[in-house]
C-alpha cells in the first residue's frame, strides 16, 4: 500500500483502464496464442493510426525499436550516428548494438534536447544518421535536423520513447524522419504490463524488413533470409495495449493540465521551468532545475513529495561507453547536474499538485 501521507513520483496500478486490460489478458490466456497473433496484428494497425503513420511493427523493447530501425537501413559497423548526451542511456546504446559509433552532440540550454547547430558539427564522412531524442514529452527542433539531414544525405530515425502522440510544428513525431522508435515501458505514457516497443513508418519496404528482422530473419517459419534478433512484442502485452490506447488522448490532455498548472505555480521560484516550445508537448516528465538539487530533493521528500532525476550521468560518461572518446558536451554536464523531475501522471490529483506546488514554493 503506498502512503497516503506522500505524493508518490509514479503511479502504474491500472485505475480507469482496470477493466478493459483484465478483459484484454483473459481474451489472450483464451486464445491459447501468445506470440505474433492477431493482438499484435490489430494493435500495430491501431497505433499507426494514432501515430498518422503507414505502418507499425511491434518489436520486444524500445531499444530494440532503435537497433533495428538502423539494422534495417544497412548501418553498422564502420558507421556514426549523431545523438544526444542527455537521454536514457539506451538510445546511445541501441546505435552499438548495431556495430555503429554514436557519437555525441550538444543539447540547445533551454529546450534541452539536442542543439541542431551542434549536430551539424559534428557531421564527418562515416556519419549515417542522425538520432534526434524527444525528451520529456516535447520534439526535438525538427525543422533545422531535417533540413541537415538532406544536406548530408543522412537517414533521420527518431527516439520517440517519451513522445506518444507530442507532435512536432503540427505534424506528429515518428513521421518526420524514416522512422520513430516507440518505447512501452510501464512508466511511459502508454505502458505496457513488461517490456514492449514499436516502430513506425510511412516507408513500405522498410516495414516489411523490419518485420523480417524482429522475427529471426525469417521469410517463412524455420527459414532465414538474413540474421535477425528475436525481438517480438507479445499478445499480452499488445492486448494490454490496445486496451490502454483509447485512453490516451485523455491521459495527455491531463498531463497538459497538470503542466500548465506547475508552470503558473512555479512562477517566481528558486527552479528554473524549461519553456516549452510546442503545443505538441506530451509531458512525459516535469524537469525543473535548480544547482542546489540534493538540498532541493531533501527539501521535498520532508514534504511527503518524491522526486527523480532524469538523468544524473550524461550518456558520453557513463563507464560502458567509456571508449567511444567523446567530444566534451558541457551543457549536458551541467543540466545533469541541476535536472529534477516532479510528479506528472494523470491520476495525480488537483490537491496532489497544489501540495507539490506549495513544497517548491517553500523552498
Amino acid at each position: 500500500m503506498s502512503d497516503p501521507s506522500r505524493v508518490v513520483f509514479n503511479a502504474l496500478r491500472p485505475a480507469e483502464d482496470a477493466d478493459a486490460i483484465a478483459a484484454a489478458l483473459v481474451r489472450v490466456v483464451a486464445s491459447g496464442w501468445y506470440i505474433l497473433g492477431p493482438e499484435v496484428e490489430q494493435f500495430e494497425a491501431e497505433f499507426a493510426a494514432a501515430c498518422h503513420a503507414t505502418h507499425a511493427v511491434g518489436v520486444g523493447t524500445g531499444t530494440d525499436a532503435i537497433t533495428l530501425i538502423l539494422r534495417a537501413l544497412d548501418i553498422g559497423p564502420g558507421d556514426e550516428v549523431i545523438t544526444p548526451p542527455l537521454s536514457a542511456a539506451y538510445s546511445a546504446l541501441a546505435v552499438m548494438m548495431t556495430g555503429a559509433t554514436p557519437v555525441f552532440a550538444d543539447i540547445d540550454p533551454q529546450r534541452l534536447t539536442i542543439d541542431p547547430q551542434a549536430a551539424a558539427a559534428a557531421v564527418t564522412p562515416r556519419t549515417r544518421a542522425l538520432l534526434p531524442v524527444h525528451l520529456y514529452g516535447q520534439s526535438a527542433d525538427m525543422t533545422p535536423l531535417l533540413a541537415l539531414a538532406e544536406r548530408h544525405g543522412l537517414a533521420l530515425v527518431e527516439d520517440c520513447a517519451q513522445a506518444h502522440l507530442c507532435t512536432s510544428e503540427g505534424r506528429p513525431v515518428g513521421t518526420m524522419g524514416i522512422a520513430g522508435a516507440f518505447s512501452f515501458y510501464p512508466t511511459k505514457n502508454l505502458g505496457a504490463l513488461g517490456d514492449g516497443g514499436a516502430v513506425v513508418t510511412r516507408d513500405a519496404t522498410l516495414a516489411q524488413r523490419l518485420r523480417r528482422l524482429r522475427n529471426g530473419g525469417q521469410t517463412t517459419r524455420y527459414h532465414h533470409e538474413e540474421a535477425g534478433a528475436n525481438s517480438r512484442l507479445d499478445e499480452i502485452q499488445a492486448a494490454v495495449l490496445r486496451a490502454r490506447l483509447p485512453y490516451l488522448a485523455g491521459w495527455t490532455t491531463r498531463r497538459r493540465q497538470i503542466a500548465q498548472t506547475y508552470r503558473a505555480g512555479l512562477t517566481g521560484t528558486a527552479v528554473h521551468v524549461p519553456p516549452p516550445y510546442d503545443d505538441g508537448h506530451v509531458y512525459h516528465l516535469f524537469p525543473v532545475l535548480t544547482p542546489q538539487r540534493t538540498a532541493f530533493q531533501a527539501h521535498l521528500l520532508a514534504q511527503g513529495v518524491e522526486t527523480l532525476i532524469h538523468y544524473p550521468v550524461p550518456i558520453p560518461r557513463q563507464p560502458a561507453l567509456s571508449s567511444l572518446h567523446p567530444r566534451q558536451c558541457a551543457v549536458a554536464d551541467r543540466i545533469c547536474g541541476e535536472v529534477c523531475s516532479l510528479p506528472l501522471y494523470p491520476s495525480l490529483s488537483d490537491p496532489e499538485v497544489d501540495r507539490v506546488i506549495a513544497s517548491v514554493r517553500s523552498f
